[in-house]
C-alpha cells in the first residue's frame, strides 16, 4: 500500500461494508493515515478479516457484524466506535447490495432488500452518528453514477439517486453543527462489476479499490474542511465533480395550463430542449430519429450498458 499521509491522526471513523472490496480500501487507507477505525460488515469473518490486516499494518481497528439495515443495529454499531475510541469523527456509508435486472423481472423481495440497506442503511447509520458527533465531523456517503441512469438497474440506481438527494438535504442541515456532507461514486474493479461483460471491459483490473481510497480519506479529513454538499466521481484516473440537477430554460409561463397549451409547449419549444438521458446520455425518440442509426438491443448485456456501479 502506498504511503499514506497522517491526516486523520485522533479520530475514530466507522466505515460500513468494509469486509472486502471498496469499503475493505476506504478503511485500511483512513487507518494508515491515522484514524482509529470501526470495520463494519454483516459478514463477520470478512469484518474480522479487514480488521486484521488493518492492525497487522499496526494501527487501530476493531469488527462489527450490525446490519446496518436495522435502526437499533446501525445504533449499536456507532455506539461501539464511541465506546471503543470515545468518539466518532467520520462515517463512511459504504454498505450497498447490487443487482442486474429488467425492469418486469423484478423481485419485491430482492427490492426491499436492496432499498433497506442502500437508503434506509445510509439514512440509520447516518442519523446515530450525527446526534453523537459532538466536535462535528464528516460523513461520506457512496453514491453511483448509476444514479444517472443505467439500463437493467433500475432499483439501485433509484436507491443511489435517493443517496445523492440525501447527501444534498443533509449538507445544507449540518453545515451549522460542523458537520459535513459528501458523496462519492466510485468504479473499480470489485464484485459489483464482475457479473457484468461489458462493465468488466470498461474496469480493467488495474482499477483496484485502493485507487479510490484517498478521495475518500481526503473527504473524512481537515484538509477538506471547505467541501460540503458534493458528489465527486472517480473511476481511478478520472476524478471530477458530479453536477447537480437544475431547472432548465427556458421557462414558460401562463396563468393556467391546459391540454391544448401543454401539447403546443412541447411542439413549438421543448422539443427541441429535451435532455439525453441515462449514462448513456440516450437521445429521446424525437430527436434520435434524426441525429442516430437505429439499434434494438437484443439481449440482457446488450441493454446493461456499462456504468459506475
Amino acid at each position: 500500500m502506498k504511503r499514506t499521509m497522517p491526516s486523520l491522526d485522533g479520530q475514530a471513523v466507522v466505515v460500513t461494508g468494509a469486509g472486502q472490496g471498496l469499503g475493505r480500501a476506504f478503511a485500511r487507507h483512513a487507518a494508515n493515515a491515522g484514524a482509529a477505525v470501526v470495520v463494519n460488515d454483516v459478514d463477520a469473518g470478512r469484518a474480522g478479516e479487514t480488521a486484521g490486516l488493518i492492525t497487522a499494518d499496526g494501527r487501530r481497528a476493531v469488527a462489527s457484524a450490525h446490519s446496518v439495515a436495522d435502526a437499533d443495529e446501525a445504533q449499536a454499531l456507532v455506539g461501539q466506535c464511541v465506546s471503543e475510541y470515545g468518539r466518532i469523527d467520520g462515517l463512511v456509508n459504504n454498505a450497498g447490495l447490487n443487482y442486474a435486472v429488467l425492469p418486469w423481472d423484478e423481485d419485491p423481495r430482492l427490492v426491499r432488500d436492496l432499498v433497506e440497506v442502500n437508503v434506509l442503511g445510509v439514512i440509520y447509520t447516518g442519523l446515530a452518528a450525527i446526534r453523537v458527533m459532538e466536535r462535528g465531523g464528516s460523513i461520506v456517503n457512496i453514491s453511483s453514477g448509476a444514479a444517472l441512469g443505467q439500463r437493467g438497474r433500475g432499483t439501485y440506481a433509484a436507491t443511489k439517486g435517493a443517496v445523492a438527494s440525501l447527501t444534498y438535504s443533509w449538507a445544507l442541515d449540518l453545515e451549522v453543527a460542523g458537520i459535513r456532507v459528501n458523496a462519492v461514486c466510485p468504479l473499480a474493479r470489485t464484485r459489483m462489476v464482475l457479473g457484468c461483460e461489458r462493465s468488466l471491459r470498461n474496469c480493467p483490473p488495474d482499477r483496484t479499490p485502493d485507487k479510490i481510497a484517498p478521495l475518500v480519506t481526503y473527504l473524512l479529513g481537515d484538509r477538506s474542511r471547505g467541501v460540503t454538499g458534493q458528489v465527486i466521481r472517480c473511476n481511478g484516473p478520472q476524478l471530477h465533480i458530479v453536477g447537480q440537477p437544475y431547472f432548465k430554460a427556458p421557462v414558460l409561463e401562463r396563468d393556467e395550463w391546459d391540454d391544448e397549451g401543454v401539447e403546443r409547449a412541447f411542439d413549438e419549444v421543448f422539443a427541441a430542449h429535451l435532455e439525453p438521458y441515462g449514462l448513456e446520455k440516450r437521445l429521446p425518440p424525437t430527436m434520435r430519429e434524426w441525429l442516430e442509426p437505429p439499434h434494438v438491443p437484443t439481449h440482457l448485456d446488450d441493454r446493461a450498458v456499462v456504468g459506475d456501479v
